[in-house]
């Protein structure tokens, strides 16, 4: 390697989600903090994605107490750079009765943890958000930790706000190439930190491909919809969900319903769980509707969006949603780190590197949790529960 280019404290590979996270977590203990983005501006999972910051996604304990904490730092985030978070809640719809003995279970099982959770009669629903179909709808859960953002404001505004209030230091088309503690080269520049934090999603695949190889980690590609702004000011209320999503999210899987409730789905319309189908939908400050998704895994996802998985989504979004229009402004597909049976990838390959990857198509909702975690335990510091 060439001559030290500059000291630092903590440096950080990529700039999406869990780099800006642990960015904050370790400028907060004061600490100088330099985070090298391999492109221009973010352009991966970090902005492809609903911008939902989804608490009742987690099963309770540790995971549900990491996105509460996540869940207060957005908050606090949005009022001091200046970005738009709408703490609404959200509503998982029930149309059948299995999905309603999934709801019950799950409502019982969270008031254990929390009491921000309810069951809701058909009759309140409409209070919550206009746009829910009542017809045949037996109830649904009322959540209210959720909180939606628009990921392409926030993560543009948050490099930002962390180099006016903590002095973080931010190199956009820099690609880092080799590193080798307390040394790493960024476009063939060498710079030395105390710790080393590689968040840089395939990044960690070029690095250090032989923990890549060995990890298990595999690839999910989700395709999703953005429409044009809904007309005259309409607003969905909150974010709503149909009983495809109690399939999908860890925090159900222990409902005794749900095996009845994957059975019926497999039967009726095996489609969904082929492609990893579950259908939300959320509202952005722009009155735009963020609308999905399905799920591929593999090691190499086919690029290609596939019409008709849009179509299976749209389908099913009409069974439960109304809306005055559905006037499509993008399609995308994005891509994320998914290690089976877990719910992140931390590793440390040598002395002051920790790899943090794979938190499932989780991160807006877990970064900062994480992030406050990882870098307390390294300082030797306690983490604070949210309020």
């Amino acid at each position: 390697m060439a001559n030290v280019e500059r000291r630092v404290d903590v440096a950080i590979v990529g700039a999406g989600i869990v780099g800006l996270a642990h960015g904050l977590a370790a400028a907060k203990q004061g600490k100088r903090v330099v985070v090298f983005e391999r492109n221009l501006q973010c352009v991966g999972a970090s902005i492809r994605n609903f911008g939902m910051v989804w608490p009742i996604g987690q099963p309770g304990g540790t995971l549900l107490d990491r996105a509460l904490r996540s869940r207060k730092i957005w908050l606090e985030l949005s009022a001091a750079a200046g970005f738009h978070a709408n703490p609404c809640g959200s509503l998982h719809l029930a149309y059948r009765p299995d999905e309603l003995a999934v709801l019950e279970e799950f409502i019982a099982e969270r008031q254990q943890y929390t009491n921000t959770v309810a069951l809701l009669a058909a009759a309140a629903v409409n209070q919550k958000s206009r746009a829910v179909r009542t017809e045949g709808l037996l109830g649904a859960l009322w959540s209210d930790t959720e909180v939606i953002v628009d990921p392409r404001e926030a993560i543009r505004k948050l490099p930002n706000y962390l180099s006016r209030t903590y002095g973080v230091e931010f190199h956009f088309g820099t690609v880092v190439t080799d590193i080798a503690s307390p040394y790493l080269l960024a476009d063939g520049k060498r710079w030395q930190a105390e710790q080393i934090f590689v968040c840089s999603g395939a990044d960690f695949e070029t690095l250090y491909p032989e923990l890549y190889r060995d990890s298990s980690i595999t690839k999910v590609k989700l395709q999703m919809m953005r429409t044009t702004p809904q007309p005259d000011g309409f607003s969905i209320g909150v974010p709503l969900c149909g009983g495809l999503t109690l399939t999908h999210y860890a925090a159900f899987a222990n409902c005794p319903s749900l095996a009845a409730l994957k059975a019926r789905i497999e039967q009726e319309t095996p489609y969904f769980p082929q492609w990893g189908i579950h259908v939300m939908v959320s509202q952005n400050a722009l009155g735009e509707l963020v609308i999905g998704d399905s799920h591929e895994y593999g090691d190499n996802p086919d690029p290609f969006n596939r019409a008709h998985l849009n179509q299976y989504i749209l389908d099913y979004l009409k069974s439960f949603f109304q809306a005055p229009s559905l006037d499509m402004a993008a399609t995308w597909h994005g891509v994320y780190a998914k290690l089976p049976g877990k719910t992140e990838l931390v590793l440390c390959p040598e002395t002051g590197v920790t790899i943090i990857n794979a938190l499932s198509g989780a991160g807006m909702t877990l970064s900062f949790g994480l992030a406050e975690e990882v870098v307390a335990a390294i300082s030797g510091e306690a983490v604070v529960a949210a309020a």
